[in-house]
């Protein structure tokens, strides 16, 4: 009797065991983000988000769709085809609010813009871009302000350059290897690829500019309330992917993450990696600094860029966006 009782006990706990193996996975919730262009070292954090599991573990399946400029990317955001866009320049969200969209940035993600002026080989030094042609991203893109805040304390000042503009880094790019323009403000991996032809890095954005956050999250404000908890969790994916991103014993790893989503050479991800985790530039808390957007709002004032003053309380998303001074 009792080898009996032990039989039918085996036989329930084999049958609550099948019954659990049969049962259907959890389905992961599908989500589409938006970004601008191609896969690039802005969007390591993401990527990496995507490849370590931090978006599966939150229960999420990212699929990544590219959009041309950070401007229609924008638009597509506030038009609620997209409900949320990551990486994306900051002045263009800062615009939309000011013209009544309703959008909110929920995080920074890179706390300085990491461009690099760079030049023909036969120019050596910012003071010699006087009477010269520069590409930037457009007559008010905040490409402007930083190209001019690097210029001023090397002699040259605004209207002393001409500018022409591509609103796309590869662009620009490209407009300098073929000699079409003397510089460009180009983001990484394309100044690395240009150097390595010859071409002369003049100097760092980074280095003159410290107020102005370069890019972050958008939302569209009717997806984000209608879908809070998932934004949480993209959030915190974000944050682990950008802890894990700052760990240097993840280098490599970091590397073939984005060489495998991008197709750009081994040499110039790791020349990626080390100016971007050497520099920082990734925001590690999730926090959005108030100083910084309002600063960020100014400039686009000076261009004229903004139809006024703009509070930034109206930019963020209460209940979501964590603020900082």
């Amino acid at each position: 009797m009792r080898y009996a009782g032990i039989l039918r006990r085996s036989a329930a706990l084999l049958a609550v065991l099948l019954a659990v193996s049969a049962a259907p996975a959890r389905a992961e919730e599908q989500v589409t983000v938006g970004t601008v262009g191609q896969a690039s070292a802005n969007m390591w954090p993401a990527l990496i988000a995507n490849a370590k599991g931090f978006y599966a573990a939150e229960g999420l399946k990212v699929d990544i769709d590219y959009v041309q400029s950070s401007a229609a990317l924008v638009q597509q955001v506030t038009a609620g085809s997209l409900g949320i866009c990551l990486s994306t320049g900051l002045a263009d969200p800062l615009r939309a609010v000011g013209m009544g969209a309703p959008i909110s940035i929920v995080r920074i993600e890179v706390q300085a813009p990491p461009y690099d002026l760079v030049a023909k080989p036969t120019i050596k030094s910012m003071k010699e871009l006087k009477g010269k042609v520069i590409s930037l991203g457009g007559p008010k893109d905040i490409t402007r302000i930083y190209v001019e805040r690097m210029l001023a304390p090397n002699g040259v000042k605004p209207g002393e350059f001409d500018m022409v503009f591509a609103g796309a880094t590869a662009a620009r790019a490209s407009a300098l290897l073929a000699g079409a323009v003397d510089a460009a403000i180009l983001l990484p991996a394309f100044n690395f690829q240009a150097e390595a032809k010859g071409f002369n890095s003049l100097g760092l954005t980074v280095d003159y500019v410290k107020d102005l956050p370069f890019s972050g999250t958008a939302v569209n404000n009717a997806w984000a309330s209608a879908h809070k908890a998932t934004l949480e969790k993209l959030l915190r994916a974000q944050t682990r992917g950008i802890a894990w991103f700052e760990d240097e014993k993840n280098r490599a790893e970091a590397v073939q993450i984005l060489q495998s989503a991008s197709g750009l050479t081994q040499q110039d991800v790791e020349k990626s990696y080390d100016f971007f985790r050497n520099g920082h530039f990734f925001e590690p808390t999730g926090k959005v600094s108030r100083s910084k957007l309002e600063s960020l709002a100014k400039a686009m004032e000076s261009l004229g860029d903004l139809p006024g003053a703009l509070n930034v309380d109206k930019v963020i998303l209460p209940g979501v966006t964590q603020m900082t001074d």
